[in-house]
């Protein structure tokens, strides 16, 4: 017998989730359409559990609604993705400085095998993988950290402009100005040093939003 689709909160999570997923990953772009009816069959959930995870995903910023239109994937510019970005670069500080106090020795270790890893993604010349291992910096540091209000906050933030981290990823030359940058913060942490972490940190978000500023929408 065939199950029918989810519905309830778990139709709604389930909904969330893939969607969110979608959106983070580049898969749906910024303006695109957000049908209900083909979403709810994609994900085998029902309408009303795409209309729910629709309204939560607006909460969030990554979807807006328009009127007799439905919804779309919420477009951003530049100027408000300088601005979501200043937000990050004080967030990013605070846990790269708690990073660097509760960092373990296997924290480090993992750091350490990270750092290695976005090296050869540079020299290798693989912009896409190395964005990969720039997110993944990113969350594990904010792991680290343990500061799980600047992590929400944080994660709320990058899923407002992914598509423009995409777009500095492929950009020439920014994978290897941006390495250094994220070696600078891994050393901080690894001194166990939380005053340079924060400024490493802060000093690499102040790199994105001039790369920011010198994109176009």
């Amino acid at each position: 017998m065939t199950q029918g689709p989810r519905e309830g909160d778990a139709g709604r999570r389930a909904a969330l989730d893939a969607l969110r997923g979608a959106i983070l990953a580049g898969d749906v772009s910024p303006g695109q359409r957000l049908v209900e009816a083909e979403l709810a069959e994609t994900f085998h959930v029902t309408r009303a559990s795409v209309r729910a995870a629709l309204i939560d995903l607006t909460a969030e910023g990554l979807v807006e609604r328009i009127p007799n239109r439905g919804a779309r994937v919420r477009v951003v510019s530049i100027e408000e993705a300088v601005a979501i970005t200043e937000c990050r670069m004080v967030l990013e500080g605070l846990c790269a400085a708690k990073a660097a106090e509760k960092a373990t020795d296997d924290d480090l270790a993992a750091l350490d095998e990270l750092g290695t890893q976005m090296r050869a993604a540079v020299a290798d010349g693989e912009p896409m993988k190395y964005s990969t291992l720039n997110r993944e910096l990113h969350r594990m540091i904010r792991d680290i950290a343990d500061q799980p209000a600047a992590a929400e906050l944080l994660q709320r933030l990058h899923g407002q402009i992914v598509r423009h981290q995409f777009r500095l990823a492929l950009r020439s030359g920014r994978p290897q100005v941006s390495l250094g940058e994220h070696l600078s913060i891994i050393e901080a942490v690894r001194r166990r040093d939380p005053q340079a972490a924060e400024t490493a940190a802060r000093a690499h978000l102040q790199s994105v939003i001039a790369a920011l500023r010198t994109s176009t929408d």
